[in-house]
């Protein structure tokens, strides 16, 4: 297999440090996520504020909008409802915790495969009626997992129950 051009693989690197990969900058959102139970995914810090469950979907809904602009495909195959802040699970099972965790990770898979295709000379093109390029924007949602991870691992923080131990603090 031929190697990726340097932009596309720099840019694939920042994904996957963001994501899954060790990274400079800490945790990852995959290791964020990974051991929470559904319970402490669903807590939140007050009324009206955002759970880790909503995150991580928030989080899989912008690496599918971000992969739908590279590829030019029609909106509407987002597998859950109300995409931007997605519908939690009317019945918030250990289940469907794990599959939204692992939906996450097949946006992510998605999303790599896209950039990884993505026709180099076009990185640093707007698509139509854009504002960012397409190299701006896989950047970007990179940076949204690292801001969202932050997110995260303040509200297992705030959440307590011995997570400050998971998260190397004392």
């Amino acid at each position: 297999m031929p190697r990726p051009d340097p932009r596309t693989a720099l840019l694939l690197r920042i994904l996957d440090q963001a994501f899954d990969r060790r990274a400079w900058h800490g945790t990852t959102l995959a290791g964020s996520v990974r051991g929470l139970l559904a319970d402490d995914a669903l807590w939140r810090p007050a009324p009206r504020r955002h759970c880790v469950w909503e995150l991580a979907l928030h989080t899989a809904y912008w690496k599918y909008v971000t992969r739908r602009r590279l590829t030019g495909s029609r909106r509407g195959a987002f597998p859950r409802p109300r995409s931007n802040w997605p519908r939690l699970p009317s019945v918030p099972t250990e289940a469907a915790w794990e599959a939204d965790v692992a939906l996450l990770g097949e946006q992510h898979r998605l999303l790599r495969e896209a950039v990884a295709s993505f026709p180099v000379a076009r990185l640093a093109r707007k698509p139509r009626g854009g504002t960012w390029t397409f190299a701006e924007q896989i950047a970007g949602v990179a940076a949204h997992d690292i801001y969202h991870t932050g997110q995260i691992q303040l509200l297992k923080r705030l959440r307590g129950r011995g997570w400050g131990q998971v998260m190397g603090h004392g």
